[in-house]
């Protein structure tokens, strides 16, 4: 896979959080991590996170890295 190439990991942190009747403001402070920086993972423009951001939300919202996130299937 080329760098030019999207990636094919979808963010599931919009239904988690609505399951867990949890706002983005509230996870941004129950993990110290940026408002905008949770935006960008939810709205599926992320081009990386960090495992350190991911353990954070994992705790928060008692749930796995395969809650948050999916892969889409190939064109």
């Amino acid at each position: 896979m080329g760098s030019s190439e999207e990636h094919r990991i979808v963010s599931r942190l919009g239904e988690v959080l609505l399951a867990r009747g949890m706002t983005l403001t509230q996870l941004s402070q129950a993990t110290g991590i940026t408002l905008a920086n949770l935006s960008i993972l939810k709205n599926g423009r992320a081009k990386a996170v960090r495992f350190s951001s991911l353990t954070l939300i994992c705790d928060a919202l008692q749930c796995t890295p395969a809650d948050l996130l999916d892969l889409a299937p190939k064109q």
